[in-house]
């Protein structure tokens, strides 16, 4: 553009690395870390990328939906991040009078009288039957909007622990990423898609060590065959790896559904890496004898090194990450992750002492 001078400058290219840090200066708070700073970045450079590509309109609606729906789900969940909870899956088309639909309610009852809060996809069916038995002040609620079905069940509708999403991808992400536990119920194609995808995402590490419940009822044989087809198909071609089957536990009874979940946290509390350490917490630590036993029980999952009992490290003291628990530190070959559950599960069998009154139980913000 024309100067007074004579000679010519160019407008600012709202793409470049100065305008983004434009961007995040006027929209990050002031109290905003430096890794929330660096986030905040990336982000604004990501969507300054979309318009200099000239991204078609139909994947700008995903990407404007999407970011919105998380957005919204995050907000929602903020001040729950301190309570366990565990989502419960299964059909929509479950019947009242059915008896998974009681098993369900009975669950949910016992979990939510251990503190627990329950969530799931606030539609009818087995949905529904999860907040029956919680109890609205002990339900969150991630719908999906659908033309064929109903919206939110009237046990969480109008509740503000209700969130809307337009995408099944942002509605699964949100449905697993903030709980502790899950169950899955017989249902369809979009119950085994979101059993499948829990056990994917722990299988691979892209999830924190939880509990995975396949909860059926006596006589039915919904998870048998599944089980059959899991073992005889895909197992025994090699297509998982041995070991697998113990990041989850079929069941046709409420009380040992219960027990799994509560179990599970028994003494192991949650985990974090650090650097190129897995650091489990838990409320006791194994004594001297106990660690040798687990190295040697547990040799297998380890890249190098052995299982130690750990202080919190540097990063945990920053953050104030559960620094008053007990930790082990080990070197997670990446890829047993079935034999990471069995260790869990080994710890837990330590005898602990009962957990502190007002014991908020998760970390916030993560596991």
């Amino acid at each position: 553009m024309p100067t007074g001078d004579g000679g010519s400058s160019t407008a600012e290219d709202p793409g470049s690395e100065l305008s983004v840090r434009r961007a995040v200066d006027e929209l990050a708070p002031a109290d905003a870390s430096k890794a929330q700073r660096r986030l905040y970045t990336s982000i604004v450079a990501t969507v300054s990328r979309l318009a200099s590509d000239r991204a078609d309109t139909g994947d700008l609606k995903i990407v404007d939906a999407a970011l919105a729906e998380m957005r919204d789900a995050f907000s929602m969940f903020r001040p729950y991040r301190g309570e366990r909870k565990v989502t419960i899956f299964g059909s929509a088309r479950t019947d009242p009078g059915d008896p998974a639909y009681r098993s369900t309610v009975d669950l949910a009852v016992t979990l939510a009288a251990h503190g627990w809060m329950i969530v799931t996809g606030a539609g009818p069916g087995i949905m529904a039957a999860g907040m029956e038995g919680a109890g609205r002040d002990r339900s969150v609620g991630v719908n999906i909007r659908l033309p064929h079905e109903q919206g939110a069940n009237p046990f969480i509708a109008q509740d503000p622990k209700l969130v809307q999403m337009r995408y099944f991808f942002t509605r699964k992400l949100m449905l697993i990423k903030e709980s502790d536990g899950y169950v899955v119920l017989p249902g369809g194609f979009g119950t085994l898609d979101e059993s499948f995808e829990v056990l994917t995402l722990l299988q691979t590490g892209k999830a924190a060590p939880a509990p995975v419940v396949l909860l059926d009822t006596p006589g039915s044989g919904y998870w048998d065959g599944w089980r059959r087809f899991v073992e005889g198909e895909v197992a025994s071609r090699g297509l998982i790896s041995p070991g697998d089957e113990a990041l989850y536990r079929k069941t046709d009874d409420v009380a040992t559904a219960a027990g799994e979940l509560l179990g599970f946290y028994r003494n192991y509390h949650s985990s974090r890496w650090v650097g190129d350490l897995l650091v489990l917490r838990m409320q006791r630590a194994p004594d001297r004898a106990e660690l040798a036993d687990l190295n040697r029980r547990f040799a297998g999952l380890l890249a190098g090194g052995a299982i130690r009992a750990s202080s919190a490290l540097p990063p945990e003291r920053r953050d104030g990450d559960q620094v008053g628990l007990a930790r082990l530190a080990l070197r997670f070959d990446r890829v047993h992750f079935g034999l990471l559950r069995r260790l869990i599960d080994a710890l837990n069998d330590l005898e602990t002492p009962r957990r502190p009154a007002g014991d908020p139980g998760r970390s916030p913000g993560g596991r």
